[in-house]
């Protein structure tokens, strides 16, 4: 047990003072979450004037609204760009020393996993904490803060997962980016994070509602701002839990060079044979 959990610090600590040294992503991080909060919520602050929703018991403006699918957007990002340190960690050969050592296979991705989500929810600090001083203040301390961080923790480890799933199956550096296209864009904007499921719905986009109703991401963004209120956030735990079980299982079954599509340490970088 000593050696294994000198093993998971000395994975995570590696991955803090990488991030440490790279001052760039945490602006990139940064910028892209705070456009959205302070030009685009600007245009629609009152839309919902129309209707008092759960779990919210009065109006309120729109950059309250987005704030907790910011955060979502946060740790979608830091989950994904995980999945290309990967990749690169592989194709240099670095994923395959750390494959090899003498400990599970699934323990080395758990710490590699808890590495991501612990720079996801830095960064979601540090988005909490520019989003209060323009203005925008969520509801973070009181009796139902350890639920807040709860809800946090997992959805940074579902995505860190997801994350960890999809560096299993894209094997090079240049197919990251079309892969990510289809991953990041739909998962974001077929959810509540921008947009209540009662507006897709009244809107006709029956498609859309049905997409977002089953997208885990949505369960994730609905868990942290029904905790952020106090509010019981219903089956949302469960999807949330479950679906980063699942993809953290197929990731380590992914990984397993006798059964899995990365059959790590039988190949060189990049795949090669």
């Amino acid at each position: 047990m000593k050696h294994a959990l000198q093993a998971w610090w000395a994975i995570v600590q590696r991955e803090l003072l990488k991030f440490s040294r790279q001052t760039g992503r945490l602006v990139s991080a940064l910028v892209r979450p705070l456009l959205w909060l302070a030009v685009f919520a600007a245009g629609f602050r009152n839309v919902f004037g129309m209707a008092i929703a759960e779990p919210y018991d009065t109006y309120i403006p729109y950059d309250l609204y987005i704030a907790p699918g910011l955060v979502g957007m946060v740790l979608l990002f830091n989950g994904m760009q995980s999945s290309l340190a990967m990749v690169y960690d592989r194709e240099m050969g670095l994923m395959r020393l750390l494959l090899t050592a003498p400990l599970p296979r699934w323990w080395i991705l758990a710490a590699k996993l808890s590495a991501t989500a612990v720079l996801s929810l830095l960064q979601a600090a540090a988005f909490l904490a520019v989003a209060a001083a323009l203005g925008t203040v969520l509801p973070l301390w009181g009796p139902h803060t350890p639920h807040v961080l709860l809800a946090a923790v997992c959805m940074a480890l579902m995505l860190g997962a997801l994350g960890l799933l999809l560096s299993v199956y894209v094997q090079q550096l240049e197919n990251f980016a079309g892969t990510m296209n289809f991953v990041i864009f739909p998962m974001y904007f077929m959810s509540t994070a921008l947009y209540p499921l009662w507006k897709l719905e009244e809107s006709g986009a029956a498609w859309v509602w049905w997409i977002a109703r089953f997208n885990p991401f949505t369960h994730a963004v609905e868990w942290l701002r029904y905790a952020l209120y106090d509010k019981d956030p219903g089956l949302a735990p469960w999807v949330v839990v479950g679906t980063g079980l699942l993809c953290f299982g197929l990731a380590a079954w992914g990984y397993d060079p006798q059964r899995g599509f990365g059959a790590l340490t039988r190949r060189g970088p990049g795949g090669a044979p």
